[in-house]
């Protein structure tokens, strides 16, 4: 029997502990480490910090899903990992493993600025959500500027739109707009990047509904500080707020950065079948995985592994280690790494779609890469949230009719086979060997 390890219960863990579990059947022990006792549905953190949504309505009990979906159930932060002796240590045990996933997703680099995080909120994990909201609904009773925005080095913008944009339809539900200056900013280099680039309309899409909503957008903008009221900019210039939201960088995990498994910042290098290239009985799924930007920006963005990637990271490793382990027949897969999101922007929404997120190295082309707009998105995201949330509840990692739904209504596809032949056992991998859609 294989002991097998996932560290993190979100939107990559959960779905890759499920898959496993479906693959492995009861050969083999699958044990879910998390730090946090409920799975978050994280795309749900924007209506949740603006009061539009219970926390609760977004949340699932880790312990009994572990219990009735067949895994083993350790709650608790990871403190180290010994990857040649391969364990790792919480607070109160070790436990040790034959095959890990780490799917931890990053931390929050609020140290890299001065401020930030302390005069600034965020909507990236439950705890900052409920401080955002408390913080909103004082906003209201005394509303002043409001400045939403990215560090530089953030690498996922959607959530910065959904709120800027939320906040200003819940200002004018509230007859309050008037009193509320608005202002977007962001390292990209124009409205609707979203870190990803060259999707057909996305820019004149996102623009148009920013500069209909009166919204004030500042691009390349390289934040150095935030004080309790203002906003300073590498250019000089000082942004004054009542309410600020701003999203950090982020970097990977302490325990991955001190086991020396990551890069300069932490997150971790892979093979196109998401193995760590020296320790190839370690997988790697979602935001704890490097991804590198291919675009040179003046100002630094890193770039977005969105839910969809996420998902389609998790179905992989899983599907890679059950070929590892003998228990499924070759041949091994690799993620495509397209993505699909669901933007939802209050009377209105905007889908963006890359496929892949990572263009074709060579002719650096995509198949298709494009947004589209209408209130349906709206009503697609909340579809998606309540499905998501019933797939979890029963024990569904990513079931073959969300796969062919995806092919069918958009043409995106979540892995294809691995392209060509690798002796994927082999530990003197080179380091430098990096995740790519199109194969080795």
């Amino acid at each position: 029997m294989a002991e097998v390890v996932v560290i993190g219960a979100g939107l990559g863990g959960l779905p890759a502990a499920y898959e496993l579990r479906h693959h492995l059947g009861r050969r083999h022990r699958v044990t879910l480490v998390s730090e946090f006792p409920r799975f978050t549905f994280v795309p749900g953190l924007v209506a949740v910090s603006l009061g539009h949504l219970a926390l609760e309505r977004v949340q699932l009990d880790l312990a009994g899903l572990a219990q009735r979906h067949g895994l083993q159930w350790v709650p608790g932060k990871v403190q180290a990992l010994d990857p040649v002796a391969r364990r790792i240590a919480l607070a109160d045990r070790e436990l040790s493993y034959d095959y890990l996933v780490i799917a931890t997703g990053a931390e929050l680099a609020f140290d890299a600025l001065p401020g930030l995080g302390v005069y600034s909120h965020s909507i990236c994990n439950p705890a900052h959500a409920l401080k955002a909201r408390q913080a909103w609904e004082a906003f209201l009773r005394q509303p002043g500027d409001l400045l939403v925005g990215a560090a530089p080095g953030a690498g996922c913008f959607g959530p910065a739109y959904e709120f800027v944009l939320l906040a200003e339809a819940d200002l004018r539900r509230r007859g309050l707009r008037e009193r509320v200056a608005i202002t977007y900013v962001t390292p990209e280099p124009y409205v609707g990047h979203l870190g990803v680039g060259g999707l057909a309309q996305a820019r004149e899409l996102t623009e148009a509904l920013m500069h209909r909503r009166g919204i004030r957008t500042i691009t390349n903008a390289r934040i150095e500080a935030v004080t309790p009221d203002r906003v300073r900019l590498a250019d000089g210039r000082s942004l004054p707020f009542g309410y600020s939201m701003i999203l950090p960088a982020l970097r990977g995990a302490a325990f991955v950065r001190a086991a020396g498994l990551g890069n300069e910042k932490g997150f971790l290098p892979l093979l196109p079948t998401l193995q760590h290239p020296r320790y190839p009985e370690i997988y790697g799924v979602g935001v704890s995985v490097h991804l590198e930007q291919p675009e040179r920006t003046p100002v630094p963005i890193g770039l977005p592994k969105s839910g969809q990637m996420t998902e389609a990271m998790a179905m992989v490793a899983a599907h890679n280690m059950a070929v590892q382990l003998g228990v499924k027949p070759a041949p091994w897969r690799i993620p495509t790494l397209e993505a699909l999101c669901f933007a939802e922007y209050g009377d209105t929404g905007i889908a963006y779609i890359a496929a892949p997120v990572l263009p074709d190295p060579g002719s650096g082309q995509r198949r298709y890469a494009y947004a589209v707009q209408g209130m349906w998105v709206n009503w697609a995201k909340g579809a998606f949230e309540h499905y998501f949330l019933a797939k979890m509840r029963l024990g569904w990692g990513i079931p073959w009719f969300e796969q062919w739904g995806l092919r069918l209504l958009f043409g995106l596809a979540l892995a294809q086979p691995l392209a060509s032949p690798l002796e994927v056992t082999d530990h003197e991998h080179s380091p430098g060997s990096h995740l790519h859609p199109s194969g080795f």
